[in-house]
């Protein structure tokens, strides 16, 4: 980056480099998307706070040619172990009975990984295709008209990008200086801490549970001052999590070795080690709209969540995905930037929905479930949803499917392509270069039919002929 009168210039401007803004720079790396991605930090974010990946996360993960590493990083969630007087009380799951993974759902039940191991994951697989992230570079300020956005950094370079994507949380600098509003609640007012620490004499089989003196751990809502100390797969650390009803909690190494023996059976020398800490005031809140121009948000930028049903980072990722492919349709192909209209519309209900059921999660109104592992989230009725054919409707999920020699219908639709399946029925010829056709045998997930799956694995026009794919693939510039 030049400091001249002249800006650099690229084709998207990624604000933050979370696991959104690192999701998307992959995503449009991958297709070939000039792009880059500024932090104001002076690197990764280092704590574990985001650390479950849902099932449709997972497939997103399969999707950006990550998941090895993710899978090989992480486990399940292991069983809560409930204490109280130091005497372990029983077990529990806390996600309930998991289904076993199925043909059409390779990946059925959430992951532990801490954000932190995510993070790297992308960086690394960013880096390795070329794309890279300014670290300790601040946006200080935007402009935009009708051909792209001039953003200033605190480096006092000048970026001019064809679009820019606030990927840079719930207080980031792009909403704020767009002037868009955020609408929420608090969840819950007392505050929590989180610290990743070392506790060599805890055991790392359970996700220990420690329910206040009056007993409270979200049962009815009713939390109490309670302690979850959770094993961090592929590390030495646990998460601790406590809640204060009272005061404010102390994240100095000290307060967190403080909170761990006033809440738990453990001595403050139990804990060799605090590695990070923070706190935060659980919130539910949603940007009154996700787009201003070329600017975009997305994850925290654009919706706050509770944790308590693990939605929130995985939302965030999904947005780029949505996103990504959409740049790219319009910088790469001249898809007519009106497909770009699609993300808030289709975005903005799926973040609401997930913000009301992490919010019910937290209060005890709901449990967790299918609805967290979001892989009934989809599109029907949406913008880019036409037609129907065998058992799938256009705006559903693309369901993966053996289809004999190893091979998987999820193998056909890796990458930034999008795929024309041709269901137990003739193929048609397709011009368009982003689509790749398949012709393969009956399958129970998909009936028989032509299914146009787009790039971010959705259906996006189904029939049981040709008629309208063209006009279909015009809109995405084929």
């Amino acid at each position: 980056m030049q400091t001249g009168t002249k800006p650099d210039e690229t084709g998207v401007l990624i604000v933050g480099a979370g696991p959104t803004g690192l999701a998307l720079a992959v995503d449009l790396a991958r297709r070939g998307v000039s792009a880059l991605a500024v932090e104001q930090a002076a690197g990764l974010f280092p704590g574990s706070r985001g650390k479950g990946l849902q099932p449709r996360t997972q497939e997103v993960f399969d999707d950006l040619g990550v998941i090895g590493a993710v899978v090989a990083s992480g486990s399940p969630a292991p069983l809560n172990m409930v204490w109280r007087d130091g005497r372990r009380q029983g077990e529990y799951s806390m996600f309930g009975d998991v289904p076993e993974p199925s043909e059409a759902r390779p990946y059925d039940r959430p992951w532990l990984l801490p954000q932190w191991r995510t993070a790297e994951i992308l960086y690394d697989r960013l880096t390795g295709l070329g794309g890279r992230v300014a670290f300790g570079t601040a946006l200080t300020g935007l402009s935009q008209d009708a051909d792209g956005v001039t953003a200033e950094l605190s480096t006092g370079a000048r970026i001019r990008a064809a679009y820019l994507v606030g990927a840079d949380g719930g207080r980031g600098t792009v909403r704020r200086t767009l002037g868009i509003g955020m609408t929420g609640e608090t969840v819950d007012p007392a505050p929590v801490l989180v610290a990743d620490v070392r506790i060599p004499s805890l055991d790392r089989e359970h996700w220990h549970v420690f329910p206040g003196d009056d007993g409270g751990f979200g049962n009815e809502g009713h939390y109490g001052d309670y302690a979850a100390i959770c094993p961090l797969p592929g590390t030495e650390d646990f998460q601790l999590v406590a809640r204060f009803s009272e005061g404010e909690p102390d994240t100095s190494a000290d307060g967190v070795r403080k909170t761990v023996a006033a809440r738990t059976h453990l001595g403050a020398d139990a804990v060799t080690e605090v590695r990070w800490a923070s706190d935060f005031r659980p919130r539910a809140a949603l940007a009154d709209r996700f787009r201003e121009g070329r600017v975009f948000l997305a994850g925290d930028a654009a919706h706050v969540h509770s944790p308590a049903g693990g939605q929130g980072l995985n939302t965030s990722v999904q947005d780029a995905y949505n996103l990504g492919w959409k740049l790219g349709q319009v910088l790469l192909y001249g898809a007519d930037p009106a497909l770009l209209d699609s993300y808030e519309r289709e975005r903005r209900p799926v973040a609401q929905e997930m913000l009301g059921l992490s919010t019910r999660i937290h209060r005890g109104q709901a449990r967790r479930g299918e609805a967290t592992r979001q892989l009934g989230l989809g599109y029907r009725g949406g913008p880019l949803a036409e037609g129907a054919a065998g058992a799938l409707v256009a705006g559903d999920r693309a369901p993966d499917a053996r289809l004999g020699g190893g091979t998987r219908v999820f193998d056909l639709l890796r990458g930034p392509h999008a795929t024309l399946l041709a269901v137990g029925t003739e193929a048609p010829a397709v011009p368009a270069p982003f689509v790749r056709v398949h012709r393969i045998p009956p399958a129970e997930a998909y009936g028989t039919g032509l299914f146009l799956v787009r790039p971010d694995g959705y259906v996006g026009w189904a029939g049981t002929d040709p008629t309208g794919l063209a006009g279909y693939l015009a809109r995405l510039g084929g």
